[in-house]
């Protein structure tokens, strides 16, 4: 088992579904985590076998900045479902910020997982 964690990714994305928030980018922070099994990249210290975060994140960032979104719950699924179409991976955990969402608070945040059984 091998975890890993890419750490507040900040990205700029149309969210929201009010008249405000529809033309006009948002910035939001991600936080994945990912269970993948490593096992033989591992022990045979070799990229054969690994999961690759690099690719991963680049292909969050694409989906993010392409996207337009009216939900939050939407956006963070849509990641989920991005990071799960690995085969290593066998259990993931995304949250989605949302800085300045609520006049009093720091953010707002969605946070979704899913693991390799519940999608077999």
């Amino acid at each position: 088992m091998a975890i890993i964690r890419i750490k507040n990714l900040l990205l700029r994305t149309y969210i929201g579904f009010k008249a405000e928030e529809i033309n006009k980018q948002q910035d939001v922070i991600i936080n994945m985590t990912i269970d993948a099994d490593l096992s033989q990249a591992i022990k045979n210290d070799t990229v054969d076998g690994s999961y690759d975060y690099k690719i991963i994140t680049k292909s969050v960032i694409a989906l993010v900045q392409e996207q337009k979104f009216k939900m939050l719950e939407t956006l963070t699924q849509s990641v989920l479902d991005e990071i799960m179409k690995s085969k290593k991976v066998r259990f993931a955990r995304v949250e989605v910020d949302k800085p300045h969402a609520l006049r009093f608070a720091a953010s707002v945040s969605v946070e979704l997982e899913a693991s390799r059984n519940e999608r077999e």
